[in-house]
């Protein structure tokens, strides 16, 4: 099985308080054109660009990188970027153990901030944005002591205003209650995690104590399609990245998916 290329932070970067990383991008295009080929990271990404052009390709999705710009993309999510000389702005790396809300409204707030791939705010919001993380910026160069808590603290004020302002395609129904979303967001996050073991709706019904019925009604409300759809979905996803990014054998991407049998695997996926 050919593996997709997973890129890391630093081991320099890394301490016992997880691993975190912000660079201007100014300091990392360093005077050329910046060309990522596909990878995944195991970490979080985010890209603000203040200035400059490109494209992002996000789970095989095209963005145009335009001034204003911000993305985040989760753990395993698969991308390519392509980034012209002269852009400017952030870019943030940091992985579960620096940084992973425990108390509950945080928590729930970065779920929906971590499915919120990419938005293009109004200029006052992003101003706000690219000032936080200027002030996060200046935290991990100075490393002053308490850095880390006055970095953690920023990151929770960036997140409320990049959920509450943020403007983005992907956005969930508007009209959905906060239980709703709560729901649904455990959900997803259980069946990012989960799908390749357990494709049943059942289990993640029961997992976080609703029928299969009430689930159902849940991701119908929020995104217009049914439990099952959506984990089918996270499998034909992945089983695209494998195709894509790695020169695997169909039989491999089957077994790697949970599919003891190819050709089952194959009619589910052309289905």
């Amino acid at each position: 099985m050919k593996a997709i290329p997973v890129r890391h932070i630093k081991p320099a970067e890394q301490s016992a308080l997880g691993r975190f990383s912000i660079r201007k991008i100014e300091h990392v295009l360093d005077g050329s054109d910046l060309q990522h080929d596909l990878h995944r990271h195991n970490f979080f990404f985010m890209l603000l660009v203040q200035s400059g052009e490109g494209v992002h390709e996000i789970d095989f999705v095209p963005h145009a990188v335009t001034d204003g710009s911000v993305f985040l993309l989760r753990p395993g999510q698969v991308h390519q970027l392509c980034l012209k000389t002269g852009a400017t702005g952030y870019l943030m790396e940091f992985d579960t153990e620096f940084y992973r809300p425990t108390e509950k409204s945080s928590a729930h707030r970065f779920r929906r901030a971590a499915g919120k791939n990419r938005c293009h705010p109004e200029t006052a919001t992003f101003e706000r944005l690219n000032a936080l993380l200027s002030d996060v910026f200046e935290e991990y160069t100075n490393k002053d002591d308490g850095y880390t808590d006055a970095i953690k603290a920023t990151l929770e004020i960036f997140f409320i205003n990049y959920i509450r302002q943020s403007k983005s395609p992907d956005s969930i129904n508007p009209a959905t209650n906060a239980y709703i979303q709560e729901r649904f967001e455990e959900f997803t996050e259980l069946v990012e995690r989960n799908f390749k073991t357990h494709k049943q709706v059942s289990h993640y019904a029961d997992l976080i104590n609703l029928s299969s019925y009430q689930l159902n009604e849940i991701t119908k409300t929020t995104v217009g399609k049914t439990a099952s759809l959506m984990i089918d979905e996270y499998i034909i996803l992945e089983a695209k990245r494998y195709l894509l990014a790695t020169a695997s054998q169909i039989k491999e991407i089957a077994d790697h998916l949970g599919y003891e049998d190819p050709s089952y695997f194959i009619r589910f996926f052309r289905k």
